[in-house]
């Protein structure tokens, strides 16, 4: 196994950590510049799952990582989708434009953890090669 094969899936991880924690500051930042209701709740509880899920992609080994991976990758899904689906034909209520505040921004964030986060579940979860 060459060092390129080694460090790959490192930052691969480190990656994933980024984009997790980059969209769970995001929506801890949007409570913070006001964001309140039941709204702002998930957006706490979405803030802290994902630094919670960005710190266990860096610390986590073996089967937790796996499973790590992969709940990240449902968990960038879903905000994804949610923010999506608030933007078009609106969310338990809530109609989102794109002027909001940082929505252009996290658009670009979640959609680029989605295809990071897939790659590393990939990496992560892949049986190991007998040469």
């Amino acid at each position: 196994m060459n060092d390129m094969s080694k460090g790959f899936p490192m930052v691969m991880r480190s990656l994933s950590a980024i984009t997790l924690a980059a969209t769970g500051a995001i929506h801890l930042f949007l409570v913070f510049d006001g964001v309140g209701g039941v709204l702002g709740v998930s957006f706490v509880l979405n803030g802290i799952a994902g630094i919670l899920l960005a710190i266990g992609v860096l610390t986590l080994r073996g089967r937790l990582l796996g499973l790590t991976t992969v709940l990240g990758l449902l968990f960038m899904i879903a905000s994804l989708l949610a923010l999506v689906l608030a933007l078009t034909v609106g969310l338990f209520g809530i109609a989102q434009t794109w002027s909001f505040t940082l929505v252009p921004q996290t658009v670009v964030i979640e959609a680029a953890g989605v295809v990071v986060l897939a790659l590393t579940a990939a990496l992560v979860l892949r049986k190991p090669r007998i040469d």
